[in-house]
């Protein structure tokens, strides 16, 4: 059985991004989460808060526990 987070690659500071947001870091020194990659967003990986921060999905979560 196959779904879309299968097909997606994700870059190495995409990984990373989604790593860190499910341990709940919302700001990275390097700027990584200062404004998430669309990608992740219009893939349905990264949703934005009422407050306006970056918060891993359903979908991110498992793509990040699949690699």
């Amino acid at each position: 059985m196959s779904n879309e987070s299968d097909a997606f690659d994700p870059t190495a500071s995409e990984m990373e991004a989604l790593r860190r947001l499910e341990q709940g870091v919302v700001q990275i020194d390097t700027g990584l989460l200062a404004s998430p990659s669309e990608r992740l967003v219009d893939l349905g990986f990264v949703a934005t808060t009422a407050e306006g921060e970056p918060a891993l999905t359903a979908r991110g979560l498992a793509l990040v526990r699949h690699h």
